[in-house]
């Protein structure tokens, strides 16, 4: 039943979407819950996390640190020359390399394991991506939006630190001292993640509501070209440095799907409701593409599957 609803997600995120759209009043009052809802989010990823995800990075390292690379080198670029090349406002630009900046979603988990990807790899590459990114989400920020905006690095960093290492380091700990408790709820988990992701994203669309429709189709130009560009140099750039096709699909979905509601929550904290704009269609749209995707891949991987298992089953009839 869970599983179900988890599915629809891009549904619910739309129709939650249009009804905050039309009724901004009930959730505009709530821009306050954006940070505290996020670290939430970030205690239930560090509750998942065990000491098997953490011995996988030592194991097979070559992956992740490509997957982590292409991740904090393609999404910031991407971000920033789609800004120029879309003539995008000052406020937008930073939304967009907000969300660039940014260290891989949780929902990629989810879309690699729908998508029968490497799970074990897709989950050590968030973790490694949240990690690395409370150092260098500010120091890329400022690398490529000093020339245009104020950036206070020093206060982002701290404010990351706050949000996601915090919350992930104390549910690991929850994890590791509480296992019985935790492993009871875990199942729960994703679906009260999404649920909080869909308050977020209603927030932001009701405080965005009167600017929506004078620069929405321009931002969601933007961000979908952002997350298929992400998706694709992803794939392909893992590809050319000789990773498998089920290396190469995880990566390419962690690289493009980002942990958009820390953009949507910096862009709040630190510059303008227009700058959280990018990170909450992003939150919507990269679920939308991931969920496609992964079923797209999911199907070809269980027919192969299917066909190499059955060539098996065969084969000593044939002898």
């Amino acid at each position: 039943m869970l599983t179900r609803f988890n599915n629809l997600f891009p549904l619910w995120a739309m129709l939650l979407s249009i009804f905050a759209l039309l009724f901004n009043g009930v959730f505009s009052g709530l821009q306050f819950a954006i940070v505290p809802l996020l670290a939430a989010v970030m205690f239930m990823m560090g509750l998942t996390l065990g000491k098997a995800d953490f011995q996988r990075i030592i194991a097979a390292p070559k992956p992740l640190i490509v997957g982590v690379v292409l991740q904090f080198l393609l999404m910031p670029l991407i971000a920033i020359l789609l800004s120029k090349m879309l003539q995008l406002n000052t406020q937008l630009t930073t939304g967009m390399v907000l969300v660039g900046c940014c260290a891989g979603g949780t929902a990629s988990n989810v879309m690699t394991y729908l998508a029968k990807g490497d799970v074990a790899l897709s989950i050590s590459m968030t973790m490694t991506s949240t990690l690395i990114g409370v150092i260098a989400t500010p120091l890329l920020c400022s690398f490529y939006l000093s020339e245009t905006i104020a950036v206070d690095t020093s206060g982002l960093l701290f404010s990351i630190l706050q949000i996601v290492f915090v919350p992930v380091l104390f549910g690991v700990v929850c994890k590791a001292y509480l296992h019985a408790p935790v492993a009871r709820i875990e199942p729960a988990l994703p679906t009260i993640s999404m649920l909080i992701i869909l308050l977020m994203i209603a927030i932001i669309v009701a405080l965005n509501a009167a600017s929506l429709a004078e620069v929405g189709l321009l931002v969601l130009v933007a961000v979908v070209l952002h997350n298929l560009l992400g998706l694709a140099g992803g794939f392909y750039c893992s590809r050319l440095m000789g990773f498998d096709l089920k290396q190469s699909q995880t990566i390419a979905i962690e690289v493009g799907m980002q942990n958009s509601g820390l953009g949507v929550a910096l862009a709040l904290q630190f510059f303008s409701p227009t700058a959280a704009l990018p990170g909450a269609i992003f939150s919507i749209w990269h679920n939308i593409s991931g969920s496609i995707l992964a079923s797209s891949w999911g199907k070809k991987r269980s027919s192969l599957e299917y066909l190499l298992q059955d060539e098996a089953n065969t084969k000593p009839a044939d002898k």
